[in-house]
C-alpha cells in the first residue's frame, strides 16, 4: 500500500515508524526540519519537506496513486484541508486528526463523510474513553472490548499470590477444564511471548488474556486480582481528556479535578455540574493532602506532562490510593512507569495509531488496539467467504509465527479458540499479533 503521512510531531513519527515495518511505501510529508532529519536517519520512509495544503506538494508526493493519506498535524484545520485536497486529487482513502470533539457527533461526522473524508480521529476522545473503561473495570491493568463486550482483552500483572504462578498453561487447563478465557501473550523482562502449553507463568508477568464475559470472575481469581469499588476519583489536569472524563463520570462518581491554571479552573466550573474543581498544583504534596488524597479510590493524572503524571501517581500510591492511571505520551517512559508501580498507562499516540492502522490492512478489521508497554496489537478480523481461515480447524491453519487466534464471535455467541474449532465465513475473529505478523495474519481472512 502507498501511504502519505502529513505530520509535525510524535503521532506522525510513530505512525511512520509503525507502518514502515509492514509491506508499505511510506512518504512522510512535513515542514518540521528536525522531524524530517529524524525520519530520514532512522526509518525506511521517504521524507518530503513541504506544506500538506499545497496542491503542487501533494502532486509531487504522487497523491494520485496514493492508497491512504493520513493527516495528523497539530492544527485540525490543516488536517481537514489536507484530507479534502488529497481526496480530490486522487487519494483512495483519507484520514484526518481533529481536536474539536464537536466534530465527532454522528451528524457532524456524516457531514465530513459526505465531503470526502473517510475517517476522523481525535486522540483526546480516544484516551478519555480508555480511562472511563478502566475506571469501570478496576481489576485489569488494560482492557479492550470486542463486539460490544462479547469478548474482551484483559491485561493483568500477576502477583506472587496468583494461583497460576509457577504453573504451565497445560497444568492450568487440566486443573480447570471449563475456563472461558485464553492467555494469548506474556510480557516478561522486556520480551513478548506468545505462550505454548509448556510455558510457565511467573510473578510480575504481564498476562494478556482473551475472555468471555462469564469467564471474568474465574480469570480474576486465578490472577490474584479483586475488583475495586470506585466512588471517589481525583483527576489531575483539566485539559480535553480530563474535562471529558469528568463530564461523563461526574453523575456516577464523586469527582474532584485539580487544575493549576486559574482561567482553566474557572472554565471547568462552568462546564461541569457536580464535579468539584480545585485550582491547585498536584506536584505539591500539601495540596494533595488538603484535598483528601487519602480518601480517594482512584487517582487519574491527565496533564500534558508525562513526568508530572508519573510522579503524581507515585505520590498517590504512597498515600494508599487503590487505582492509579497516568497519561504518558513519551513511549520510552511507559515500561518504566509500569515497573515502578503505576497501575495503568494511557497513551494518546498509541491509541490514535490503533484507529488509523486498521485502514492499512487489506482484510476487514472491525477493531484494533495497539497495546501500551509492548510492541503488539490485538485485532478483530472478519472472515470473508472462502478465505483460508475458514477451510481448516485452527490447529491446522499454519497461522503465522508471532500471531495467535484468541476468540471468535459468531452472531450473538462468542467462543474461546481451541484447536478443533472451525471458523466460518462472517465470523469475527480476535487475533493477538506482533507487528511483523499482522499483514500475514490478515491474509488468512481475505478470499
Amino acid at each position: 500500500m502507498k501511504i502519505i503521512i502529513a505530520g509535525d510531531g510524535e503521532v506522525g513519527h510513530y505512525l511512520a515508524q509503525a507502518l514502515s515495518k509492514g509491506d508499505h511505501l511510506i512518504t512522510m510529508l512535513t515542514r518540521d526540519e528536525d522531524l524530517l532529519q529524524s525520519i530520514e536517519a532512522h526509518e525506511d520512509v521517504l521524507a518530503v519537506e513541504g506544506d500538506s495544503t499545497s496542491i503542487s506538494v501533494l502532486k509531487s508526493a504522487n497523491i494520485k496513486k496514493t492508497d491512504l493519506l493520513i493527516s495528523v498535524l497539530h492544527d485540525e484545520k490543516i488536517n481537514i484541508i489536507t484530507a479534502l485536497l488529497g481526496k480530490k486529487l486522487g487519494a483512495k482513502k483519507v484520514v484526518a486528526r481533529v481536536n474539536n470533539m464537536e466534530y465527532l457527533s454522528n451528524q457532524n461526522q456524516a457531514m465530513f463523510y459526505d465531503m470526502g473524508i473517510d475517517a476522523l480521529v481525535c486522540p483526546e476522545d480516544i484516551a478519555a474513553k480508555e480511562v472511563i473503561d478502566l475506571l469501570k473495570q478496576t481489576a485489569a491493568t488494560e482492557i479492550f472490548d470486542f463486539s460490544e463486550g462479547k469478548l474482551s482483552l484483559f491485561m493483568i500483572k500477576l502477583d506472587e499470590n496468583a494461583t497460576v504462578v509457577n504453573k504451565t498453561l497445560n497444568e492450568i487447563a487440566n486443573e480447570y477444564p471449563d475456563l472461558h478465557f485464553r492467555a494469548v501473550a506474556l510480557h516478561r523482562d522486556g520480551e513478548t511471548i506468545i505462550p505454548k502449553g509448556d510455558d510457565i507463568f511467573r510473578a510480575k508477568d504481564m498476562s494478556y488474556v482473551i475472555t468471555k464475559p462469564e469467564g471474568l470472575d474465574a480469570l480474576l481469581k486465578l490472577g490474584g486480582k479483586k475488583k475495586i469499588d470506585i466512588r471517589n476519583v481525583m483527576i489531575i489536569g483539566g485539559g480535553r481528556v480530563g474535562r471529558t472524563v469528568a463530564r461523563i463520570l461526574e453523575h456516577k462518581m464523586n469527582i474532584k479535578i485539580l487544575e493549576k491554571d486559574k482561567n482553566k479552573a474557572f472554565q471547568l466550573t462552568n462546564l461541569l455540574d457536580t464535579a468539584l474543581v480545585i485550582n491547585g498544583d498536584a506536584r505539591n504534596i500539601q495540596t494533595l493532602e488538603d484535598e483528601d488524597i487519602v480518601g480517594m479510590d482512584a487517582f487519574v493524572a491527565l496533564t500534558n506532562n508525562s513526568e508530572t503524571n508519573i510522579l503524581s501517581c507515585l505520590h498517590a500510591r504512597k498515600f494508599g490510593v487503590k487505582r492509579t492511571i497516568a497519561l504518558v505520551e513519551n513511549i520510552d517512559y511507559i515500561d518504566l512507569a509500569q515497573n515502578v508501580g503505576i497501575d495503568t498507562i494511557v497513551c494518546k499516540k498509541l491509541s490514535t495509531a490503533s484507529n488509523i492502522i486498521r485502514y492499512t490492512i487489506a482484510a476487514e478489521v472491525t477493531s484494533i488496539k495497539c497495546l501500551s508497554g509492548i510492541n503488539a496489537e490485538v485485532l478483530e478480523f472478519v472472515a470473508k467467504p472462502h478465505s483460508p481461515v475458514t477451510k481448516k480447524p485452527i490447529r491446522d491453519l499454519n497461522f503465522p509465527k508471532g500471531a495467535i487466534i484468541g476468540g471468535i464471535v459468531r452472531g450473538k455467541d462468542s467462543y474461546i479458540a481451541v484447536g478443533d474449532f472451525l471458523i466460518r465465513e462472517n465470523d469475527k475473529v480476535v487475533v493477538f499479533s506482533l507487528p511483523q505478523a499482522i499483514h500475514k495474519a490478515g491474509d488468512f481472512f481475505n478470499a
